[in-house]
């Protein structure tokens, strides 16, 4: 895999600083029943690289005494950490909104089948990935069949509640080298495809740039068009989408324990602002992280070109 960190480290990109902490982002590992071309984390199933118990209930301390409103989980397929159901249950008792970054598929696998009655028993908002309502075009980005199965999942979500009174979000990435299209619109479009095809209905679409690191950035290089993405992604910058990037009122942690301002920051290794180096969350307690520096690099263009990228969908 070609490395992208030396390509971005120079930047012009604005200096931000953090507000109130809101939200903490937690990567449960790197194990997934998928490997899709435009992830950059590079999970897969050979990867073994989990959160373990020890670390999750320091999370859960630091939960507490920042008064932590949000628990967003991503992966890999963060279902398949062991210890996912304790913390969603434990995150559930706090009153907190517990977000679960979901590839559908998992759903669908031996011995997860549960997890269906689980999330909508605790009220778990659901960011699903479902990149394109072709087949074709979801089978090509993430694997044979993966669009059937997550078809079938959508079905069985919406059978228990999910897309009326329980949330279910899907999320859109573009297939190469390009910007989302218009979430709005496109919304438009999933919801009239899949309801008339499927009959499956959701509740927002959210559109998401693809990030030139990891497995998509090392596309890029491979390819050769990795400088003409980041003069896209800087052409079409758009400074009002500065006042809503995810990074201000979110805190990324990796499945060590580690802290970052963002995902992608954490995948490319690059510690928080507030601090010099790399920080356990044990050692997080009691740090006041508003107004800290945010870590910026070029690839930060990715969350405020066009209509703005974040966890959340577009910006504007």
């Amino acid at each position: 895999m070609h490395p992208t960190l030396e390509k971005l480290k120079q930047t012009d990109f604005p200096k931000i600083r953090r507000q109130a902490l809101e939200t903490v982002q937690v990567n449960l590992g790197y194990l997934c029943n998928l490997s899709c071309l435009h992830c950059h984390v590079n999970a897969g199933p050979t990867r073994k690289e989990l959160m373990d118990k020890k670390t999750i209930d320091c999370l859960l301390a630091f939960i507490d005494q920042q008064a932590i409103k949000t628990l967003d989980l991503t992966g890999g397929a963060p279902e398949m950490n062991p210890h996912f159901e304790y913390l969603v249950s434990q995150a559930r008792q706090r009153g907190m909104t517990v977000i679960d970054r979901c590839n559908l598929t998992i759903l669908e696998e031996p011995g997860y089948e549960h997890l269906i009655d689980f999330l909508a028993t605790n009220q778990v908002q659901i960011v699903a990935s479902l990149p394109c309502y072709s087949s074709d075009n979801v089978d090509a980005q993430r694997g044979n069949g993966v669009f059937e199965k997550s078809i079938s999942a959508l079905q069985k979500l919406n059978a228990v509640g999910y897309g009326e009174q329980l949330e279910l979000h899907l999320v859109y990435n573009p297939q190469g080298a390009q910007l989302p299209p218009a979430q709005q619109a496109l919304e438009v479009e999933y919801k009239q495809h899949l309801a008339e095809q499927y009959g499956v209905q959701f509740n927002r679409l959210l559109t998401i740039t693809n990030m030139p690191i990891k497995r998509f950035g090392s596309t890029l290089v491979s390819k050769g068009t990795f400088d003409k993405y980041m003069d896209l992604l800087k052409a079409n910058y758009q400074p009002q989408n500065l006042d809503q990037v995810m990074c201000k009122s979110l805190l990324s942690v990796d499945w060590q324990g580690y802290v970052y301002d963002c995902d992608f920051n954490q995948m490319l290794g690059l510690p928080a602002g507030i601090f010099n180096n790399k920080k356990h969350i044990s050692d997080c307690l009691g740090v006041d992280f508003k107004q800290g520096p945010i870590t910026i690099a070029d690839h930060c263009y990715g969350c405020t070109a066009g209509a703005g990228s974040s966890c959340g969908g577009s910006l504007s």
